[in-house]
């Protein structure tokens, strides 16, 4: 056991007095908190902590629940699990008692818990995932218990498990995955040979606790670290094919010198969320730019072949790439919004290409990108040029951008001119035809063949008589 005094130093600072408050609450009826896991992990990087969990020893469910009620709002999560969650002072605070935890049934539910308010502190930190996670600081006296060197693979880089008991729990591969992404970690040898272990259960994991993992590595700075630490569990063949085909897929080195399109995914995903950063963006359209970079080259394999003059070339990968995407995102649960914002990105990610923009491929674009926007796109057309160091990052859609923002374009596709009320002022009765006039004169509208409610009706005039005409014949 590592057990150090520590003087006050920026630890402190980094608590809220509220925390200080309770801990001293429970120390005079008899009981000892602990901050625990990912409090104490965040305090050792000098991170903003807004989630506290605090162990608490000596003292029964019902005393503790009495201390906690004289604070703010509680509620208890399932008697026999111990845990009290507190909303005070704008923060929440989870109080658990100390338990045991035994495998009794597959899945990540398959538990039998009992607290245990006496167990020591060593068994109890034997449950936590990683060493990291392991540590316990009393906030009262300083005090740290390190039980298994987790500073030390903090300072490290190191994901490592505590225990065997890591096995029990298939999430852990997915947890592994997102704070690997979120703190530039890798992961230890010995504990990617129990991740592989635990693939036959991870296909058993609730569809929501997938996804949170994956939305978690989607927030993360430092995405490709998540996505090496499950290469390296050995669970991408099993669990996402669709990854696992990129590690295998070459690119050709004159447009893309870090390598094959794994490489490529990695460099375009922290691309990805540097741009996010940059452009301040709320958390739907981060996750939006993140998948999408995760996703824009899964046609490659399925399309590349090197021609009769050693080219390696993949024509249509963009167009080849909504299915393996849709079927990737579905089986990391994520919601089919997400997918619809997705799709489109990757379809037409290299649309750019095709050369300078003119006012009608820009409308077009818009509205195929629908309910995505051209600002994103150009984002995730940013993050894939950047992502082939040695080569230098580019932004070579940004006249694409401009365009579509002289034209209004950029967040939304050309509202229509014509709608049915327009129509029915004409003459035109409702019904089927109805809906085919409108869905072409649209189509007209994006082509430039009217701009305004004037020059539309003209169009509809011309429309109208010829469609009439070809009725009498």
């Amino acid at each position: 056991m590592i057990k150090t005094s520590y003087q006050k130093t920026r630890w402190t600072e980094k608590l809220p007095s509220i925390v200080h408050e309770l801990c001293q609450s429970i120390a005079q009826k008899s009981g000892k908190a602990w901050l625990v896991g990912g409090s104490v992990r965040d305090l050792c990087l000098q991170q903003c902590i807004n989630d506290f969990d605090l162990e608490v020893y000596g003292l029964n469910a019902k005393k503790l629940i009495e201390i906690a009620q004289k604070f703010g709002h509680t509620e208890q999560l399932g008697k026999h699990f111990g845990v009290i969650k507190l909303w005070t002072h704008g923060y929440e605070i989870d109080l658990a008692l100390p338990r045991i935890e035994k495998k009794i049934a597959t899945g990540h539910r398959g538990f039998d818990v009992h607290s245990d308010p006496q167990l020591s502190t060593k068994t109890a930190s034997k449950r936590r995932d990683f060493t990291i996670n392991a540590m316990m600081f009393d906030p009262l006296t300083l005090e740290l218990l390190d039980f298994h060197q987790g500073q030390q693979d903090l300072t490290k880089g190191v994901l490592r498990h505590v225990s065997l008991a890591f096995s029990e729990d298939p999430l852990r591969v997915l947890r592994a995955m997102q704070f690997a992404a979120r703190f530039k970690f890798t992961l230890a040898p010995e504990t990617a040979t129990l991740c592989h272990a635990l693939l036959p259960e991870i296909a058993k994991l609730p569809a929501s606790r997938v996804w949170c993992e994956w939305q978690k590595w989607a927030h993360a700075p430092y995405p490709s670290f998540g996505l090496t630490a499950l290469k390296d569990s050995g669970c991408l063949p099993g669990l996402y094919p669709a990854l696992q085909a990129l590690t295998t897929c070459p690119q050709d080195s004159r447009w893309h010198p870090e390598g094959n399109v794994w490489l490529h995914t990695l460099q375009v995903c922290d691309q990805a969320a540097l741009i996010s950063k940059r452009q301040g963006l709320d958390s739907e359209s981060c996750e939006h730019l993140i998948f999408a970079a995760l996703c824009h080259d899964l046609g490659k394999p399925a399309t590349t072949f090197t021609d009769a003059n050693g080219n390696i070339r993949s024509p249509n990968h963009s167009a080849a790439g909504l299915k393996p995407s849709r079927a990737f995102l579905a089986h990391i649960s994520a919601p089919k919004r997400v997918a619809q914002y997705i799709q489109p990105l990757v379809h037409d990610h290299i649309t750019h290409l095709c050369g300078a923009p003119s006012s009608r491929a820009v409308r077009r674009l818009a509205q195929r990108l629908e309910p995505a926007s051209i600002a994103l796109w150009e984002m995730l057309v940013e993050a894939d040029a950047s992502g082939r160091r040695p080569a230098p990052a580019g932004r070579p859609a940004l006249n694409w951008l401009e365009k579509a923002k002289s034209q209004g374009n950029q967040c939304k596709k050309t509202p229509a001119i014509v709608h049915g009320r327009m129509l029915l002022d004409m003459g035109m009765t409702s019904g089927a035809s109805m809906g085919v006039c409108i869905r072409a004169a649209y189509q007209a509208q994006l082509d430039g063949e009217f701009h305004d409610i004037a020059s539309a009706k003209a169009w509809l005039n011309i429309y109208l008589e010829t469609l009439s005409n070809t009725i009498q014949k």
